[in-house]
């Protein structure tokens, strides 16, 4: 008695095979689309937070944060010393200096109506990014390097955003460089100043703060 040998046969292996490409090729491309999808989100928060600023100068002639007239302008608890810098770093825990500028900005833009948020400095105050990061605002510059040119009236920093997003966002808004340009990238949470990172130093799987001078 003759028994035929059962199994797969070349035609049906290689089927298989690109049917598994296929598959990985999708899964690859979807993870490429959501990671630029985020790219751009976080692109748009440094955006909006720069239009809120600028909105708010045009409207008040008064930076937001610093406004020494923010009381009478939209009814603020607290207004900044109005020396055209906006004061306090820009990572900070809510309710422990409720009379930063750098944390009373966002109250400042968001009685303005030109940014939504609750405007009450309590738990979930500060704003967050797509990446669950703080985003914040400061007149301090982030780069402590003693030749540092990152100039800029303002700052706006995010952090929690892994590295291969970090160099996206710097080729997409700025020089590529991640150490030059008008964004540069830190460590994960700078309590201070510090030195951005080299560009071979972000690395894709670490998390970063991006911070961009305007």
């Amino acid at each position: 008695m003759n028994h035929k040998a059962s199994g797969f046969t070349l035609v049906e292996l290689a089927i298989v095979l690109v049917i598994i490409s296929l598959l990985m090729g999708g899964i690859l491309k979807g993870q490429e689309l959501i990671t630029s999808a985020k790219v751009k989100s976080l692109g748009n928060d440094f955006r909006s937070v720069a239009a809120a600023y600028y909105g708010y100068q045009d409207r008040f002639r008064a930076a937001p944060g610093d406004d020494l007239h923010a009381g009478d302008h939209v009814g603020a608890t607290n207004s900044g010393n109005g020396n055209g810098q906006i004061n306090g770093w820009w990572l900070i825990a809510t309710g422990t200096d409720t009379t930063a500028e750098s944390i009373n900005f966002w109250q400042h833009v968001r009685l303005a109506n030109l940014l939504t948020g609750s405007t009450t400095v309590a738990a979930g105050y500060m704003p967050t990014n797509a990446s669950g990061g703080q985003i914040g605002i400061t007149g301090t510059n982030p780069d402590s390097t003693t030749s540092s040119t990152f100039a800029g009236t303002f700052y706006v920093c995010s952090n929690n955003i892994d590295g291969k997003s970090a160099k996206q966002l710097d080729n997409m808004l700025d020089d590529g460089n991640t150490a030059t340009g008008s964004l540069r990238v830190f460590a994960a949470s700078p309590a201070a100043a510090s030195t951005p990172k080299a560009l071979a130093d972000v690395t894709d799987g670490a998390l970063f703060s991006v911070c961009i001078g305007y």
